[in-house]
């Protein structure tokens, strides 16, 4: 049965795209000079797209992206593609058992592309029933999809949204990417969706931005048994509110003064179902601009911020030991004090450079003070041309799982193919795009209900060439875990997750009507509380042949693997999978 919340997710994003026909393919920014733009003049942390991420963690909004036709010249484009399917699917376990059963798939879903000049959006949304044949072999359905898009309202004004489902092993208290098909329980249901609007404009000589970000997200586990080897862990993540809100004013160089001045400010809050749990950012600084060339300026930005982490205790039974839910978690009691986990208030600085010698080249990076501590983060895009695309992140943020990913989505293109696995039909790590930060794989780490500062860095490059695409992607994650003292999660504060993920593909054609595609991922999680270091392993291989304009066949192989590391008591997991289908699209 389809849970309500399940279906709305998916498709606030999938009702975006099909409601902006006059839409643009990927949003490319027109090169101007580099201490200039829409956006307010070089922020900390702008990039050369006029997006303030240094200083907002959560979201990084695609302000200046917006409007504008395609840089490969495209102009108003609609694609949209739905589809049914019948599949068959053989599924076995080499180990630690070795059962083989089989299942039945029916399966409808659509994907699009809706690309113009004041509007963009990418959706691709599917359900799947199955039905097991014998005893082992359940029934079940999933729904799973990845969204992102913006509508223009007025001039200078957007609404953007994106949003994601998928099915992820939570083997080792990780978010993998893999897991077999129907059998294994120990999988989790990630939602997540987010949006809201954003403001450029401009009063005289003085540039004023603005955005707004909502996001909820959600982990279904399935109502698995309170155990944790094989079970749910009762810190596992139930469900997030982030909110932010930011501000901006300021002259650009040459305007007022030869060097740009201004000023922001913004609010950050994520409210977490477990335990209370409450992340609150507040901040304001001053930023000057100073250009250096033609390509280059350095910023820099003095301010104040107050932090806080707060949660309150489990329930506690008469011998003092935490209560458990029914859903496996630890149950809230809301009569506790709420207790201070993380606080911090001061001076914050930064100071940068920003480099853009081309329209397709741009490079940020940044140094400075916040949360008590040094803080480094950058980027760099770089597309030698239509065909190629590298992009690289470093980041530092203070958040829950919830917000985590909700930053991730909000920096997803607008103009992508998502890339699934043929055997489940799941939303891979990365999505095939020529824009960059196009993965999200970083954000399915381990799945903890706790409070985090995550650190670490994220690549991608993609290339599209002829009939073939490729891509890949790889980062490293440090989540270094935040629980206030004297509550359940308190064992906690301090430890760490580590989580090395590597994710690929390539698809190609063997002639105008038939293809393959191969997908690949890998990740190594090393943590410092109960896990040890498990890793996760898949590969599949897909090929189709179309039959008519509408109807094609398609087979399928997958095999995936979980190692554990000796200290913990959990067999090593294999898992093969071979698929056989028709799909019809009108």
């Amino acid at each position: 049965m389809i849970r309500p919340r399940t279906v709305m997710i998916p498709t606030v994003a999938l009702a975006l795209a099909l409601a902006a026909p006059s839409v643009a393919q990927a949003q490319t920014m027109a090169y101007g000079d580099v201490s200039g733009g829409e956006a307010v003049s070089g922020g900390p942390g702008a990039d050369a797209a006029g997006s303030d991420d240094s200083q907002l963690e959560t979201f990084s909004p695609k302000k200046a992206r917006r409007g504008g036709r395609d840089s490969r010249g495209g102009g108003k484009r609609v694609v949209i593609t739905p589809y049914i399917e019948a599949n068959q699917i053989v599924d076995a376990e080499l180990s630690p058992g070795s059962d083989v059963v089989t299942y039945s798939q029916v399966a409808a879903g659509v994907d699009a592309t809706v690309a113009g000049r004041n509007n963009a959006a990418s959706v691709s949304v599917r359900y799947e029933y199955h039905y097991g044949w014998g005893k082992k072999a359940g029934n079940g359905d999933s729904i799973s999809g990845i969204a992102s898009g913006y509508t223009t309202i007025a001039p200078g004004l957007t609404l953007q949204a994106a949003g994601l489902a998928t099915r992820a092993s939570d083997r080792g208290g990780g978010a993998g990417l893999g897991g077999n098909y129907g059998r294994d329980n120990a999988t989790v249901d990630v939602y997540a969706i987010q949006g809201g609007p954003s403001l450029v404009t401009r009063a005289g000589n003085l540039d004023v931005s603005a955005n707004y970000r909502a996001g909820f997200t959600k982990i279904d586990t399935h109502n698995r048994d309170r155990s944790f080897a094989g079970g749910i862990a009762p810190d596992t993540f139930d469900k997030s509110v982030s909110q932010i809100a930011d501000v901006e004013a300021g002259f650009a160089p040459g305007t007022v003064l030869p060097v740009g001045v201004g000023a922001a400010g913004s609010f950050y809050q994520e409210d977490v179902n477990n335990l209370d749990q409450r992340v609150r950012d507040m901040q304001a600084r001053g930023i000057v601009t100073v250009p250096v060339g033609r390509t280059v300026q350095a910023t820099g930005a003095i301010g104040y911020e107050d932090v806080e982490v707060s949660s309150r205790d489990a329930v506690r039974d008469a011998a003092g030991n935490p209560v458990v839910g029914r859903n496996g978690r630890y149950v809230t009691d809301k009569a506790s004090p709420r207790r201070i986990a993380y606080d911090t208030d001061g001076l914050i600085w930064d100071v940068g450079v920003m480099w853009r010698p081309s329209p397709r080249t741009s490079l940020t990076a940044h140094v400075g003070r916040r949360y008590g501590a040094m803080n480094y983060n950058g980027t760099f895009t770089w597309s030698p041309d239509n065909r190629r695309t590298v992009s690289l992140a470093v980041y530092d943020t203070i958040s829950a799982f919830g917000g985590n990913l909700s930053r991730l989505l909000d920096n997803l293109p607008d103009d992508f193919v998502a890339v699934r696995n043929p055997v489940t039909g799941n939303i891979g790590g990365c999505v095939a795009s020529l824009e960059g930060n196009n993965c999200l794989a970083g954000a399915l780490g381990a799945i903890r209900s706790s409070t985090f500062r995550s650190r670490g860095i994220a690549a991608s490059y993609s290339m599209r060439f002829g009939r073939l695409d490729a891509g890949v992607g790889l980062g490293y994650d440090n989540r270094k875990y935040i629980a206030a003292p004297g509550t359940v999660l308190a064992i906690a504060d301090g430890l760490t997750d580590e989580n090395y993920w590597l994710t690929a593909y390539l698809s190609g054609q063997i002639d105008p009507r038939s293809g393959w595609g191969l997908n690949a991922y890998a990740s190594l999680v090393k943590s410092d509380l109960d896990l040890g270091n498990v890793t996760n392993v898949g590969a599949s291989a897909a090929y189709y042949r179309n039959l008519t304009r509408h109807l094609r066949a398609h087979a399928a192989l997958s095999i995936d693997g979980t190692m554990a590391s000796d200290d913990l008591l959990l067999d090593d997991f294999w898992n093969a999978s071979a698929l056989v289908g028709m799909r019809y699209s009108f």
